[in-house]
């Protein structure tokens, strides 16, 4: 009986040992497709194999038509569940992002992080060098980079133009921390100070950390104040999948798990639907773009609680919701009227959504 009970527990041994060797490296990446990192190959699933109302996608399409949208696309565990395009616009036309694209700079800023060329607690006046605004030193160098992360830099946002990051254009409101505003200025200077940071600037760190790790294409593009990522919506997508992934795109792990969960869970508790630039579902309250008001509720209540997403003016939209291993992405023009970040769209759509799926 000993020699037998002694040769199960050597088999129970090898069997575990072999169940470790054998184990995922990244348990996050199980059962997610990722498309080659070059070329037009994706794979798809069919809508009904996935449990969809397909007598609802008529109507879905529908709503697209009459709000404008131009690309729309689905991803569900990383295949093209659905993707159509209107006003005569491809798969190969390129998009603006607007301000979705400021999850890229968000998460370039975690890269630059973990490789220690810059600490979310540094001065952002280490990097762009004192008088970078109007203020006193003492209020120049209470602002940190992750006050710019976070829109909390305290800057008066009263200014003529928020997008202008002059150093005559940035004054003195309030200590940083103690109001969230969304100030364009001061989110479009970590740009600058990722120059500073890497030897090769920001756009080549970009390039070579981000950008060829996961096959986006398009290209950054100055406007006025403003630097926008153009894409197609494809690759806005891909970059959805990343974040639906945490960070690592098939096995290969960009950035770490601490910053990416910072980075996408309520950052400070003036504005709890806001992470590191990225938007947030499920809160009791949430601010928007442009005003100082707080409301009371949930920022797309139609949507899932876990969504996280990426929404840039006139409804350019990159939404990723881990509940459902999904990826949507909405751009085109605006779908009602001209206006900032979340619009009530988001939750029309996902009225529309919510029936097909």
């Amino acid at each position: 009986m000993r020699a037998l009970f002694f040769m199960l527990m050597v088999l129970g041994l090898i069997a575990c040992s072999s169940d470790e060797t054998n184990a995922p490296e990244n348990p996050t990446d199980e059962s997610l497709y990722f498309p080659p990192l070059s070329g037009t190959e994706w794979a798809t699933s069919d809508p009904a194999d996935l449990g969809w109302n397909t007598a609802k996608i008529a109507e879905l399409e529908s709503f697209l038509t009459a709000t404008h949208t131009e690309a729309f696309l689905i991803l569900q565990n990383g295949k093209i569940a659905y993707e159509t395009y209107f006003n005569e616009k491809t798969a190969t036309d390129l998009f603006p992002w607007n301000s979705a694209g400021k999850t890229l700079t968000a998460f370039t800023v975690g890269i630059a992080a973990q490789q220690n060329l810059l600490a979310l607690n540094d001065k952002t006046t280490a990097f762009l060098g004192r008088g970078w605004t109007s203020m006193t030193a003492e209020q120049e160098d209470a602002i940190l980079i992750k006050n710019q992360l976070t829109m909390t830099s305290g800057g008066d946002f009263t200014a003529e133009n928020t997008a202008c990051y002059d150093p005559e254009c940035l004054h003195f409101k309030t200590t940083p921390d103690t109001e969230w505003y969304y100030y364009n200025a001061y989110y479009t200077l970590l740009q600058p100070v990722l120059d500073a940071a890497t030897s090769k600037g920001f756009e080549a760190f970009f390039e070579n950390e981000l950008k060829t790790q996961i096959g986006l294409d398009g290209r950054w593009v100055s406007l006025g104040y403003n630097n926008i990522y153009f894409s197609t919506a494809r690759s806005m997508a891909r970059f959805g999948l990343l974040n639906l992934n945490q960070g690592s795109w098939d096995g290969n792990q960009l950035l770490n798990s601490a910053y990416y969960e910072a980075m996408t869970t309520t950052s400070q508790e003036l504005n709890p639907a806001y992470g590191y630039l990225w938007w947030l579902n499920g809160k009791a309250r949430y601010q928007l773009p442009g005003s100082t008001q707080t409301f009371t509720g949930k920022l797309i209540p139609n949507a899932p609680d876990d969504l996280i997403a990426g929404l840039g003016a006139n409804d350019k939209k990159l939404y990723v919701i881990p509940s459902k291993k999904m990826v949507i992405v909405r751009l085109g023009p605006a779908a009602y009227f001209e206006d900032l970040g979340p619009t009530s769209y988001d939750n029309d759509l996902w009225g529309v959504l919510n029936e097909v799926f």
